[in-house]
């Protein structure tokens, strides 16, 4: 198991900033087969953009840490409110209401261990499921019609001034833009301690929901889950590093990320060859392989709710 990465210089080491956001005009729009989130490649550049922005994660990363470490996370009921904007330019791209409701449907059941593979057998990381309390509401539904044929993963699809939508009471309320981002993303989040303007998280049409155009294997909803995990400060299981860490203490070292659904009993090539938890919903596997979060992962989130957390304003 990790142990928690308390020390500034490796906080610094997690933040560093290295590649350019991706641009939204030439790239290709067909399905995939393998799960791409780009949240880190977008930090990594609003890194570069904004020096401030490692000084915030880091006050946020101290702050969680010491959350967790004196047990004082957030007790009650954590309700959020999802605003979707809906950047459609065809009829299959305008994905329907109902499609809209079946993730937050899924949502519910994933951060409340009611989905229907939370029991699946053979789980060797059973004891450390956790029940994260967190539920979700469709607060409203903002669409608009576009030319453009992706959007990349630059925020344009969050400002009017290139033909995006706004976020709306983003300090109190999650927006989730639903457009084709291209490139074979299916999606990306930004971490709490960005621009309220751009926050929130963005997935494309095709892996939003688990009916409608929901796209195989990405179809059951999990997108936006994983997703969410990062706007709740997770992050990938492997840290985004050969044998990195993902600051949480439950959570096996992994070597990579994971794709399709390994077999029962896959294990890490790292110090001590841990059996990996690639079911993890912050692993790369197909939907129907991810289908838990960790004791430590819950902690985590939970600690970004608490007063003088950067996310308190989302508690009732």
């Amino acid at each position: 198991m990790k142990k928690l990465i308390l020390s500034a210089a490796v906080c610094l080491l997690l933040f560093s900033c290295q590649n350019e956001q991706s641009e939204s005009t030439n790239e290709s729009v067909n399905a995939s087969t393998e799960r791409s989130c780009a949240s880190q490649d977008v930090l990594e550049a609003q890194l570069k953009a904004d020096p401030t922005l490692a000084i915030r994660m880091n006050q946020i990363e101290e702050f969680t840490q010491n959350a967790i470490l004196t047990k004082r996370l957030v007790n009650g009921k954590i309700e959020i409110p999802v605003v979707f904007n809906v950047l459609y330019r065809t009829t299959a791209e305008n994905i329907t209401t109902a499609q809209l409701q079946s993730q937050i449907d899924i949502l519910n059941k994933d951060f409340n261990a009611l989905n229907s593979d939370y029991n699946t057998p053979n789980n060797p990381y059973s004891s450390v499921r956790a029940n994260v309390g967190i539920t979700f509401v469709l607060d409203q539904v903002v669409r608009k019609a576009t030319t453009k044929t992706s959007w990349g993963t630059n925020d344009a699809m969050k400002k009017t001034n290139t033909g995006g939508l706004a976020a709306i009471s983003p300090t109190t309320k999650l927006n989730f833009w639903v457009c084709t981002i291209g490139g074979g993303i299916l999606g990306y989040a930004q971490f709490p301690g960005g621009a309220s303007a751009t926050d929130g998280v963005v997935c494309d049409s095709k892996y939003v929901g688990n009916t409608g155009t929901a796209t195989y294997p990405f179809n059951l909803g999990r997108t936006a889950t994983h997703e969410i995990g990062h706007w709740m400060n997770l992050r990938h299981i492997w840290g985004d590093a050969t044998c990195g860490s993902d600051s949480v203490s439950d959570t096996p070292t992994h070597n990579a990320a994971n794709s399709g659904v390994p077999a029962v009993g896959h294990r890490s090539t790292c110090s001590g060859t841990p059996l990996e938890m690639y079911m993890n919903y912050m692993d790369y596997t197909d939907d129907r392989g991810m289908y838990m979060f960790s004791t430590g992962q819950k902690s985590r989130m939970s600690a970004i709710f608490l007063s003088g957390g950067s996310r308190a304003s989302f508690r009732l």
